[in-house]
């Protein structure tokens, strides 16, 4: 008859209820005073020997095995009948106004107790017998006596199957909870475990970006130098090199300095990676080194427009982090415009002050986002690309860190068409120098 191990909330609650109903039975003791017109001894005894049976139970009950508690659930409802019991001869017997609740013992008594079904069992069958006969000494009648007794038993029934069935919806709610967070604890390691592999990737590549643009920066300089040479040796020929030959030079020269550009960017980008505390940065110079990165992948899908002004407010952030998140967008839309395959492609960088916070849009012109990718755009693993070209963190991340900043990363489509992607953050505020008073301003004068 037991019924699954209890956890520590449910034992709690046991307990509590079992010491609430000990309370009742001795405040109920008012009842006996309106029913006798007396103060009772007898029927406060009473009470007060089921008050601290309940209490005892209360305490003791969740502390001892299985078999202990089904014989202390039993004795409880054995100590509950013959209480009623003694109640009940003390105010009138059959007459008495507590004769018309002796039904209901048992049903309450599975509710306070309802771990064990034993208290309910023990219950019914001694307010059964003690209903009878006290039936049966009121009407003389045995069948009469029997009937009664018969409905007292079926309500003990019908209590501890409800108990018990109590119980088991119960156990299968604990169940599912900790199930789900079984599962959610699972997922959540997923993720991690999947965010940590992508940061350690990244780590990867930016060190092998480093060491890359390393090794290329001595073949860029012999090539500089011998391009110099040969143009200084070309150009300065007697008979003149034709503008065609001066074209060639122009257009070699314009693409080592594109090379060495791109070398020193990803160099700058990898020694950005350890710097991971806040620091004041100008907004203008982070979309500058990002945009230069990013050029690389927009050059032939679309054209790149950068309105930051100079003057825009400071923001208080992890340079590499927001240089990582603005690269990310801006490959984001190259990677858009690129599914079109459109030639008049256009991205947009627009940088502007919303009262104290700076907003940086990053906007595109290409088929703007689906009604059903909207909502779950920002959600970790989420993502429209193909798995060679995307893995979904890209964007749960940037606004990760965005976050981190104290700003917010929102998306939207345009009204004339396109994307955009909106980074807001709080404009850092500069101290201003307090004023020196006039003594303190002739000591400085006087000191130099």
């Amino acid at each position: 008859m037991q019924q699954a191990g209890p956890t520590q909330a449910g034992a709690q609650r046991r307990q509590q209820t079992l010491l609430l109903f000990a309370t009742i039975v001795v405040a109920l003791y008012g009842l006996d005073f309106a029913i006798l017109g007396y103060l009772s001894p007898e029927t406060l005894a009473i009470r007060l020997g089921w008050a601290a049976t309940l209490a005892f139970t209360a305490v003791v009950l969740e502390r001892v095995g299985p078999t202990a508690g089904r014989v202390m659930s039993g004795s409880y409802g054995v100590v509950a009948a013959a209480a009623y019991l003694g109640l009940l001869l003390h105010t009138g017997g059959a007459t008495s106004p507590y004769f018309y609740f002796l039904p209901c013992l048992p049903l309450v008594t599975a509710m306070v107790s309802n771990r064990y079904l034993e208290a309910s069992f023990t219950c019914g069958l001694g307010t059964a017998v003690s209903g009878g006969w006290l039936v049966y000494g009121a009407q003389d009648s045995l069948a009469y006596a029997l009937t009664w007794a018969v409905v007292v038993l079926c309500l003990m029934f019908f209590g501890m199957y409800g108990s018990a069935q109590f119980q088991k919806a119960r156990s299968a709610e604990a169940e599912v909870q900790l199930e789900r967070s079984r599962r959610e604890a699972v997922e959540k390691l997923a993720v991690s475990e999947r965010r940590r592999a992508q940061s350690e990737k990244l780590a990867t590549i930016g060190r092998l970006s480093a060491n890359v643009a390393h090794e290329l920066n001595n073949p860029i300089a012999y090539v500089r130098s011998n391009l110099n040479f040969l143009e200084r040796e070309v150009l300065g020929a007697g008979s003149g090199p034709s503008p065609d030959v001066r074209e060639a030079f122009q257009d070699v020269a314009s693409g080592v300095e594109r090379i060495r550009q791109i070398v020193s960017d990803l160099q700058g980008f990898s020694r950005m990676d350890g710097a991971l505390e806040p620091t004041v940065c100008s907004l203008a110079e982070v979309v500058k080194d990002a945009a230069r990165l990013a050029s690389v992948r927009l050059k032939h899908v679309a054209r790149l427009r950068v309105e930051v002004p100079e003057a825009l407010p400071e923001v208080f952030a992890v340079r590499r982090r927001l240089a990582q998140v603005i690269l990310n967008l801006l490959v984001n839309a190259g990677d858009a415009l690129e599914s079109r395959q459109s030639h008049e492609g256009e991205v947009r960088v627009v940088g502007l002050v919303e009262g104290s916070s700076v907003t940086l849009l990053v906007e595109d012109n290409g088929p703007g986002f689906a009604p059903e990718v909207l909502p779950r755009l920002f959600e970790a693993f989420f993502t429209t690309k193909e798995p060679e070209k995307g893995t979904g963190l890209g964007l749960a991340l940037s606004r990760e860190f965005v976050e981190q900043f104290g700003g917010t990363l929102s998306a939207e489509n345009r009204s004339e068409g396109g994307a955009r992607l909106r980074i807001t953050l709080p404009a850092h505020e500069r101290r201003q120098p307090e004023p020196q008073s006039a003594q303190a301003a002739l000591v400085a004068t006087t000191t130099l």
